[in-house]
């Protein structure tokens, strides 16, 4: 749904606000307020409301809502003063009182052959990179997974199973999930992906099966990029039925750790081919880690670049804070002569404001500690690993840190199988 409004169109499922037919540029928070309040354009919504909808329930500044109202007024040519679109109430909140009339989508269905021919297309092609970026995380759907039984036990396990991998994904604070209530509704059918993306606003999905194959079950997992359906990762497990207590929640970890990785990946190369005039924050973030991953003394200064332009485009983006301080550490550990005070002190400080924006965030931990490890508060370190650990048992790089900081007290016996850990659930990490 396309909503127009005095000289201005909206249309959330490009993520465009044109003016007088030209696009005009506002930031991810601005555009998601905007969409908010047009929606709810039948009531005065409170600042309440506002945070829990743009912010995830975040502790923001009142001086952080006010730029992101003053500047959705700015985008639609309205003012503070004149208020034509974007009223306010005092004491009581905002609300859109412009003139809306909404028009519906221009659906387009894929022929059979151009959907197999986009599927088929090669990472780095223009149809494996163009769908449209929902929000500032990725959103990511989990549709039930499906028992290829009629056995109702086989049916329940299958319920579990998808129940799992969404407890385990909400751990990952880079993602973006739907609500569960959203997913059931495409309980038992088959899904146009591209029309499922623009309807969930999510820019990927999980999906699969189970099977019982004489004494084993084999859970079927898949990952796909919605805007043309592509299929992005794929793996089987086979788990024996004696042994399912155990393994359950194994294997689902192991899915969810996969799934967060190969979303960053298709992310990364996604931004790579989008013109730099037309990134948003989140869009120099996911740069700044396209950089990051390639470890060279040249790449690592290039993130840093990256992540602080994301940073001062949208200082809420709490993982820039992290992958910045974590970027700091690594050039002196690989890249430079020797440690430097100054720099270790920053990088301590700049994990420090990241846990401050979002203390749930286990990579935000993660770089905190191996901050600290670097300034050789090896207490502290292994104290945010675990807080780390407990955020997300499912975050490799985690494991990793634990491992070094128990290393780097000589714990090797016990430092040796968090490493273990980290490659068993992300076998295919950049940084292994």
């Amino acid at each position: 749904m396309r909503f127009a409004f005095g000289s201005c169109m909206l249309d959330p499922s490009q993520r465009e606000l044109t003016r007088a037919g030209q696009t005009v540029a506002v930031e991810p928070q601005v555009f998601d307020l905007l969409h908010h309040l047009i929606r709810e354009r039948h009531r005065v919504v409170s600042k309440d409301d506002l945070i829990e909808a743009i912010w995830g329930g975040r502790s923001i500044s009142d001086s952080t809502l006010s730029s992101r109202i003053n500047a959705a007024r700015k985008a639609l040519g309205d003012s503070g003063r004149e208020q034509n679109m974007i009223r306010t109430y005092a004491r009581r909140g905002v609300r859109f009182v412009g003139q809306v009339r909404e028009e519906g989508p221009v659906i387009v269905e894929l022929a059979p052959a151009a959907a197999q021919m986009t599927a088929d297309s090669p990472a780095g092609s223009p149809a494996a990179t163009d769908a449209p970026l929902f929000a500032k995380k990725p959103v990511l759907v989990v549709l039930p997974f499906k028992s290829m039984s009629e056995d109702p036990e086989q049916e329940h396990l299958a319920e579990g199973v998808t129940e799992d991998i969404i407890t385990s994904l909400s751990s990952h604070r880079s993602l973006h999930l739907t609500a569960w209530n959203s997913e059931l509704a495409f309980k038992g059918r088959a899904p146009d992906l591209p029309s499922l993306g623009v309807a969930l606003k999510a820019g990927y999905v999980v999906g699969g099966s189970l099977r019982k194959i004489g004494n084993q079950v084999r859970i079927t997992a898949q990952l796909f990029e919605t805007g043309f359906g592509r299929n992005i990762w794929a793996e089987r497990y086979d788990l024996a039925l004696s042994e399912l207590g155990d393994t359950q929640d194994e294997t689902t970890a192991k899915i969810a750790a996969r799934v967060e990785s190969e979303v960053g990946a298709a992310e990364r190369l996604r931004c790579q081919q989008k013109p730099q005039e037309a990134c948003c924050a989140s869009d120099y973030f996911q740069l700044g880690l396209a950089h990051f991953y390639r470890s060279s003394r040249s790449d690592n200064l290039e993130a840093q670049k990256l992540f602080r332009c994301a940073i001062e485009l949208d200082p809420s983006l709490a993982q820039a804070y992290a992958f910045l301080s974590y970027s700091i550490v690594l050039a002196m550990v690989y890249f430079d002569s020797g440690p430097d005070e100054g720099l270790l002190e920053e990088a301590v400080e700049i994990a420090r404001r990241g846990v401050e924006i979002d203390d749930r965030d286990a990579m935000i931990r993660f770089a905190h500690g191996r901050a600290m490890l670097a300034r050789r508060d090896y207490t502290n370190a292994l104290a945010a690993m675990r807080a780390a650990i407990e955020l997300n048992p499912t975050m490799a790089v985690v494991y990793c840190g634990l491992g070094d900081s128990l290393a780097y007290e000589s714990r090797f016996a016990e430092a040796i199988p968090c490493f273990e850990k980290a490659i068993e659930l992300s076998p295919h990490d950049p940084q292994r």
